[in-house]
């Protein structure tokens, strides 16, 4: 089979609930959150995942994606790779959209009219490709074009952010950045990158059905 990058949300956090955008604001997860960690790390133990023994596993320095990492399961051979942090929102850390359009910006959209002293689009997007092309060279393929590159045959698991996974599944595809919008992504969601036919593709995006249990209030 050939590899596969895991993308993993962190769990729920009460900015996260509310839609406040959390950037680097190191908010910890609800008690729900921590839930939804526990039982994501339940699925992935199970087949036909059964742990993922021999992936890679990096983590946002982040402590609302280190949390989820490690009741998840893999806090033991996680590494921190600060490309994963969340896009910095400047001005606009810790407010809602419905806010910002309210009283700032009407009609505001981060996807096309960004941040006022934060990040760039292109700036993250610079992020995620530079990390993609390290991990090809950590799986001994250079970077030459995203569109044609193939891992070997190891898996890679990512514990990060909303927005931040949003925009490498786009730069994945080879895709422009402004594309993540169209990717929903929930808290504590399960996504799959992998190959068709030798280029990108997306094999499972935004499964949330490991936290079924927790809906039902089972």
């Amino acid at each position: 089979m050939p590899a596969r990058i895991v993308l993993v949300r962190h769990g729920e956090t009460e900015w996260s609930a509310s839609g406040q955008h959390t950037g680097r604001t190191d908010i910890p997860l609800t008690e729900e959150g921590r839930a939804m960690a526990r039982a994501l790390g339940a699925r992935l133990a199970e087949a036909p995942w059964n742990g993922l023994p021999d992936a890679l596993v990096y983590t946002s320095p982040l402590g609302r994606a280190k949390e989820t990492c490690e009741l998840a399961g893999f806090g033991d051979r996680a590494v921190e790779r600060p490309e994963l942090m969340e896009w910095d929102y400047g001005q606009y850390e810790g407010r809602t959209g419905a806010d910002i359009r309210a009283t700032d910006h009407p009609g505001w959209l981060i996807w096309r009219d960004g941040v006022p002293g934060g990040e760039k689009l292109s700036d993250v997007a610079a992020r995620v490709d530079g990390l993609l092309a390290d991990l090809n060279e950590e799986h001994g393929v250079p970077q030459t074009d995203t569109t044609v590159m193939h891992c070997a045959d190891r898996d890679v698991v990512l514990f990060a952010h909303g927005h931040l996974l949003r925009i490498l599944a786009a730069r994945w595809l080879g895709l422009p950045p402004e594309f993540a919008q169209r990717f929903k992504l929930g808290t504590a969601a399960l996504c799959v990158l992998s190959w068709e036919y030798g280029a990108p593709a997306v094999e499972v995006w935004n499964d949330l059905s490991h936290l079924d249990g927790l809906k039902s209030g089972h």
